[in-house]
């Protein structure tokens, strides 16, 4: 079985809150808003995204011809997730996954967080 992390981080990049799901479960079913890459732009991802009651901040892809409004201030600060994760995974333990059971990968991920949060 596989897991997806998510996680929200503060402005400086540490983490504030971290949850597990299964991976064949889709992102838009637990997030209330979504903060996506130019590659996640599909209309049919958009349109579940905004009948589930989602806001999907995701730039339109350069060949598209429709644009869509999107939190530019938001987007532009997503690189904070990004480094966030790149942290997390200079832990040996977290980059590698030695854990077989969720419970155990994110007990190691919530002690990697707890180091990264206090330095």
């Amino acid at each position: 079985m596989n897991t997806k992390l998510h996680a929200t981080t503060d402005q400086n990049g540490r983490p504030l809150s971290l949850f597990m799901t299964a991976g064949q479960i889709s992102d838009y079913t637990s997030a209330a808003a979504l903060l996506g890459e130019q590659g996640n732009d599909a209309a049919w991802f958009r349109d579940a995204l905004e009948e589930k009651g989602r806001k999907p901040c995701i730039p339109r892809r350069e060949i598209s011809r429709k644009p869509v409004k999107y939190d530019r201030r938001k987007y532009k600060r997503s690189n904070r997730i990004e480094i966030m994760f790149g942290r997390l995974k200079e832990w040996r333990r977290v980059a590698t996954r030695y854990d077989r059971c969720p419970t155990g990968f994110l007990c190691a991920i919530c002690l990697a967080a707890t180091v990264m949060f206090w330095l």
